[in-house]
């Protein structure tokens, strides 16, 4: 992953490694818990239209750029981790919605969980379906209750992850090397879900810092 971004953004999909910060890891640190808690009090203090517009649409004026020079480098299991990765998906699912929606279709067929009625996209979902439901996880986090937009998108991930995984045994034979790429998108968003997860237990606790 290139340090720097430029708009527009293009994140390579399943990305999900930590950008390059500043010298002081406890001054990012510090900047970055003080401004997630700072914004979040903020837009809950004064959930206007506009204000909780303008934070979801954010990323496509300033670029994912803005955002990962704040709370990237957070320790997954922390506010503005939390944060950081519920903007993130936002961006990956916008940037490609045919191929997430996809993904995420595929996931809904083969889950045996009840992770695609938590994550709340239509079914079936396409394109248009897929980005509605990432513009209402990231609202979900300044309007509504911020453990349940947490698990929303960790049920997201999970179902995306299982989506990769059943197409990686599609490609297994013919396609080894996308079915290697799929294998590894799928471990990354199971890795990201349940961090989300976590977080959202330690919201429901008041110990998410």
């Amino acid at each position: 992953m290139p340090d720097n971004f430029h708009k527009p953004t293009q994140f390579p999909s399943g990305r999900f490694e930590a950008f390059h910060g500043g010298d002081d890891p406890a001054e990012t640190s510090r900047i970055a818990h003080e401004t997630a808690q700072a914004l979040l009090a903020r837009v809950r203090a004064d959930p206007t239209e506009a204000v909780v517009g303008r934070l979801v649409t954010f990323t496509d004026e300033h670029g994912i750029d803005a955002i990962a020079e704040l709370w990237s480098r957070s320790l997954p299991r922390s506010l503005p981790g939390a944060l950081w990765r519920i903007y993130l998906l936002r961006v990956l699912i916008r940037q490609d919605p045919q191929a997430t929606s996809y993904l995420f279709q595929r996931g809904t067929e083969v889950s045996t969980t009840i992770d695609p009625v938590v994550a709340g996209a239509p079914i079936p979902t396409g394109p248009a379906e897929i980005t509605e439901l990432a513009d209402r996880i990231l609202r979900g986090a300044f309007e509504g209750d911020f453990a349940i937009a947490l698990e929303r998108a960790a049920a997201f991930c999970r179902v995306v992850a299982a989506g990769c995984a059943s197409i990686a045994d599609d490609h297994d034979v013919t396609e080894p090397a996308r079915s290697a790429e799929l294998t590894t998108r799928a471990l990354r968003f199971s890795e990201t879900a349940n961090e989300l997860a976590g977080c959202a237990r330690l919201w429901r606790s008041d110990s998410l810092e």
